[in-house]
């Protein structure tokens, strides 16, 4: 059977989760975090002096993220900065004895200023005795930086406050911009663009003004990087015309500006690694309680997935049929008079076990040699009747792991979808349509065992469901009744139509009511007008606009007959230009009639066969009319 990509996808991310929570992949995964840092923050520079940023990240440390982070920042000052690099070691190995003898006891406004005190006393002693030429601004800069970086990095360690992220991200767009072995791949542009499409805008313009600050040029890239910020609040703006903003922007302002097109390769490939690549700040923070529940639901979703996956790994239970093939021999041969001679005994519990499966056995399939072959032939039928049964069995339960495998797919998908969404700030829709709902019945509502929902939905949806239950009378109204509350409840809290669906057929499936109801269920946005039409089990519904009518979907199977395989058919339509929509129950007939004009009322009375039908026969009509001619 294959295997979907989204299951491997899945699969993966289980997988990764099961070694974050090894301990000494987390424990290596933070070493490698806290040494690539400080290499990379040592590349700092402004005016060709460096920077005490990988001093800042050493200071918040202790124990031994402190020792990784001195050697990141020693190596990346030796690397980058040859023998400029002397001093620099110097912050670093200053900077180590004072974490270590003060990083779990000191509070942190001592070692901000001791971060200070390191860079101004090696930047006097270097004046003193080395002769150092660096400029008095270059000093002040790197004293102040110092402490800035310190207090900023205790803050991002602790997750106190948005500003030190967008700071860090700051420092680290003008630690990167200095990596630029590859032009066309500059670690600054990739961040500052990834940072303009999917991150916060004062990070975008801390990066973007880094980026100006590591590299003079003739395009300013933090101006770059704002517009290209603001162009993903335009209408209708997708996900990838959103991440290639900044490159287009920097393109327009080379006409103006001059200079090389070059940058606009990994402003580009930053947006689009911005908006695909999970794990880049979202736009806007997440705070307070919106952030607690978003975290408790992907915690959540995450418990879901993991059950889920659990249970695609458990082992079915498996028939055992060589165990029943040694019962048939004890039954059979343990009190026959014949068994203490018997050249086949021992033969018939090691009897093919195909015979289990086998219809219509006669004593001819049986040993030859066997004198008691009537008696044999009974206890097999017996064992057959049993493999019958634990087959039978075993499919039930399949059904019931599929369903619950299921269930917690929807599950955590619909969490995370939730999760999600509180993460937004989405622009607010309004709906530009009203719909009007028409419901004709052959019989009165208590009676009548087709029963219609209407209802608002989440943004701005609208849902119309028609209920079929099968056959007439008490059994009827109930299960279709049943049907409509349970959807109209899921799809009210959010919950998409389709797995909305696939949950009422695992429900009928394990309840053994397959081919109790068939369900049309309608959505409609009211913001654009159109809208899928999900059928299941129900006759043709119509879509009657001024040329005539147009047939939608077949009949279907009825939900109910299995769980796995049972699907639901889709169509898509729009009712933007005054189209109505008309669903009916297996009692209506087929028929079109000859006049399609008027009101929704109208043409559901028109859809509806006489009085005189034996079948309950209900038909539901939907028109959407503008809010503006309304008004």
């Amino acid at each position: 059977m294959m295997t979907s990509l989204q299951t491997y996808v899945r699969r993966g991310r289980l997988d990764l989760l099961r070694l974050l929570r090894r301990t000494w992949f987390r424990r290596l995964a933070r070493g490698v975090g806290w040494f690539a840092g400080a290499l990379v923050l040592s590349a700092a520079a402004v005016e060709n002096f460096p920077l005490p940023l990988s001093l800042g990240l050493l200071c918040a440390g202790s124990g031994w993220p402190a020792v990784l982070v001195a050697t990141g920042g020693a190596l990346g000052y030796r690397i980058f900065w040859g023998s400029a690099g002397f001093l620099p070691m110097l912050w670093m190995g200053a900077g180590t004895l004072a974490a270590l003898l003060l990083g779990d006891q000191g509070p942190r406004r001592l070692m901000d200023a001791m971060a200070s005190l390191i860079v101004a006393a090696c930047g006097v002693g270097a004046r003193l005795w080395l002769k150092d030429e660096t400029p008095l601004e270059i000093y002040l800069l790197q004293t102040l930086l110092a402490a800035a970086v310190t207090e900023v990095s205790f803050r991002v360690l602790a997750n106190e406050d948005p500003v030190a992220r967008w700071l860090a991200w700051g420092f680290a767009a003008l630690a990167l911009a200095q990596l630029n072995a590859v032009p066309a791949l500059n670690p600054g542009l990739l961040l500052a663009g990834g940072l303009a499409a999917a991150g916060a805008f004062p990070a975008a313009a801390m990066a973007g003004l880094a980026v100006d600050l590591a590299q003079s040029g003739p395009v300013p890239i933090s101006a770059v990087v704002c517009l290209a910020f603001f162009a993903r609040f335009l209408p209708k703006t997708g996900k990838y015309p959103r991440a290639a903003a900044a490159g287009v922007i920097y393109l327009m302002f080379t006409r103006v500006f001059g200079g090389e097109l070059l940058p606009m390769v990994p402003l580009c490939l930053g947006g689009i690694l911005g908006v695909t690549v999970p794990g880049l700040p979202d736009a806007h923070p997440k705070r307070g309680e919106l952030g607690i529940a978003q975290v408790r639901l992907e915690m959540a979703a995450g418990v879901m997935a993991n059950a889920e996956q659990l249970l695609l790994e458990a082992a079915e239970p498996v028939i055992d049929a060589e165990a029943l093939m040694q019962r048939l021999g004890e039954r059979s041969c343990g009190n026959c008079p014949c068994r203490k001679p018997c050249p086949v005994r021992e033969s018939i519990g090691k009897l093919d076990p195909g015979l289990l499966k086998k219809p219509g056995v006669t004593e001819s399939d049986l040993p030859a040699a066997c004198r008691k072959r009537s008696r044999l032939l009974l206890e097999l039928r017996r064992q057959q009747e049993q493999y019958r049964l634990l087959t039978a069995d075993h499919h039930r339960q399949k059904e019931y792991r599929e369903a619950v495998i299921q269930q917690y797919q929807f599950l955590a998908d619909y969490l995370r979808d939730l999760s999600d969404l509180l993460g937004r700030r989405c622009r607010e829709r309004s709906p530009l349509y009203e719909a009007r709902v028409a419901i004709r019945a052959n019989r009165p509502e208590g009676e009548n065992g087709d029963r219609c929902f209407w209802f608002a939905g989440t943004e701005c949806r609208f849902y119309l469901i028609l209920c079929d239950g099968m056959g007439t009378g008490p059994g009827a109204v109930e299960d279709g009744n049943a049907a409509g509350r349970m959807l109209r409840r899921l799809l009210s809290g959010g919950f998409p139509a389709d797995h909305a669906l696939r949950s009422l057929n695992s429900l009928c499936a394990l309840r053994g009511r397959a081919g109790a109801v068939s369900i049309d269920l309608a959505e409609i946005s009211l913001d654009t007008g159109r809208g899928t039409l999900y059928k299941w089990g129900s006759p043709a519904s119509y879509l009657v606009t001024e040329a005539g009518a147009e047939q939608m979907g077949t009949a279907t199977p009825p939900p109910g007959l299995s769980v796995p395989e049972g699907r639901e058919t889709v169509e898509r339509l729009s009712l933007r230009r005054g189209e109505t929509l008309i669903l009916r129950s297996d009692g209506a007939g087929g028929e079109v009639p000859a006049c399609l004009t008027g009101s929704p009322e109208a043409l559901a009375e028109a859809f509806l066969p006489g009085a005189g039908g034996c079948d309950d026969a209900t038909v539901a009509a939907l028109r959407l009319t503008s809010l503006t001619s309304v008004t």
